[in-house]
């Protein structure tokens, strides 16, 4: 009996321990416990987001593109399951060569090769630059040189092109599915290294969260910044190099694709083949302010998200084209253009207003005043006070997320290049519509968490979250 009580006031002991290192930590990044709906909905994209990826790039190379057509086959019986899976190409020796050298190479460009562009590109941040600082209070440094590996592989994938012809412009997409299961198996395995590592040998022990359940540790991450050695960061490393530089390489295949099978490029293609990526790298140091480095953990939702997910359907756009060229008419191309330029304009100056409020603590001037904030406070892990300044001037006095706003209009008019006579295209509206809906209450649930009432103050001042006086 005596044994008994004394187990039991050892379990209270350690559960009141939990909670208050819990309370410290000021519930960053993911959730410590997991309740039902966030489980199902786990359990859901697991499931089923491989699934979508591939159900949309069948249904272009088996359907022209159609997302009914493909149902209505299976419904009716036209078709059964094992014919479509028959006609789907398998994964090659020479697809798993291909992506191998890509994912090395970009391992040896992040890794191997200082940034040197910030030398001499004016107003360009790159080289050493240190991250947020985590909830365990550790200040990260990153070799910023993502501008750089994305000038290199172009020049070389350029010069091949025009010059050397190793290989054709058309090898993304002639290999487009056999590649989809090298990147399905770098995306699984990378998830449960991360997983493992976690457990066993993590990069910083008090960075680490464990809910206890698999799935969920498995899906959204245990470990805060995952590292190799010094320099390999599996956060920057994933977000930006095998997905991100690829975005416009396979945009470029597909015009090329578009090329061989017409003989022209559309002005629609050349419309997907946007800026939105040179501007990510550009901008890189940037980045390791976002959500993605600042409370998101590396797991599956990151992992296979990056190297699957990113590189698959965000250039839908591009892929549709080539089943489908649309030559636009003179004021649907200026259209298009105005509005993902507005777009851009919106996203990159409120970026701005806030990198420089940062920069400066607020001794800058926002649309020509001083600008007005809120000043907030945070306890880490190890019990040391912060505080940090949320500001409502320019943009930011907007709406909370106006960024968001921008983003979505240069999401938008990527669709809007497609044309009208599929739904495939504007997949892309869809997911970063629901994507950052779902950012904005995450982010702030979290900044809820971490400011109390301090972050009442700030949403008093700035009530809207994406669309002024409407959301």
């Amino acid at each position: 009996m005596v044994a008994h009580q004394e187990k039991k006031l050892a379990e209270e002991i350690k559960h009141q321990n939990m909670q208050n290192y819990k309370a410290s930590q000021g519930q960053w990044g993911r959730a410590w416990e997991v309740d039902w709906f966030s489980l199902a909905s786990i359990l859901f994209l697991l499931m089923f987001a491989p699934l979508i990826v591939y159900y949309f790039i069948m249904s272009c190379a088996q359907y022209q593109c159609s997302l009914t057509d493909p149902l209505l086959d299976l419904l009716t019986g036209n078709k059964h399951l094992s014919e479509i899976w028959n006609r789907t190409p398998m994964l090659t020796y020479k697809a798993a060569a291909i992506y191998s050298i890509w994912v090395a190479f970009q391992v040896f460009l992040y890794v191997s090769i200082p940034d040197f562009c910030h030398k001499f590109l004016s107003g360009y941040v790159g080289g050493v630059q240190e991250g947020a600082i985590t909830p365990a209070g550790v200040m990260n440094k990153y070799e910023i040189n993502g501008l750089q590996a994305w000038i290199v592989t172009h020049v070389l994938w350029f010069a091949n092109a025009s010059y050397f012809h190793f290989f054709s412009p058309t090898i993304i997409f002639d290999n487009w599915i056999p590649l989809l299961w090298c990147a399905n198996i770098l995306g699984y395995a990378v998830s449960t290294f991360a997983m493992i590592k976690g457990y066993f040998f993590p990069t910083n022990a008090k960075d680490c969260k464990f809910t206890g359940n698999f799935f969920y540790d498995y899906m959204m991450g245990i470990e805060f910044n995952p590292r190799i050695g010094k320099w390999f960061d599996f956060k920057l490393f994933f977000n930006g190099r095998p997905g991100i530089v690829a975005w416009t390489l396979i945009n470029l295949s597909f015009a090329a694709k578009q090329q061989e099978l017409y003989g022209e490029v559309t002005n629609s293609m050349i419309l997907v083949n946007g800026i939105y990526v040179l501007d990510f790298f550009w901008n890189e140091a940037w980045y390791l302010k976002t959500i993605d480095i600042c409370h998101d953990h590396f797991g599956w939702y990151l992992g296979w998200g990056d190297c699957v997910w990113l590189p698959y359907l965000y250039t839908l756009q591009g892929l549709y084209l080539v089943y489908h060229p649309v030559q636009l008419c003179t004021a649907h191309a200026v259209g298009v253009l105005t509005l993902g330029l507005l777009g851009y304009f919106i996203f990159r100056m409120t970026n701005h207003q806030k990198d420089l409020f940062r920069r400066t603590n607020g001794n800058c001037r926002i649309w020509g005043k001083k600008p007005e904030y809120i000043e907030c406070s945070y306890t880490s892990v190890d019990g040391t006070k912060y505080y940090s300044k949320l500001m409502t001037s320019g943009f930011w006095g907007w709406a909370r997320h106006f960024n968001y706003t921008g983003d979505l209009m240069g999401s938008l008019a990527y669709c809007l290049a497609c044309g009208f006579e599929h739904i495939l295209p504007y997949f892309y509206i869809i997911y970063m519509t629901i994507l950052l809906t779902h950012r904005c209450i995450r982010d702030e649930h979290r900044c809820s968490s971490k400011y109390g009432e301090d972050w009442k103050r700030y949403t008093a001042a700035v009530p809207y979250r994406l669309l002024p006086r409407i959301f």
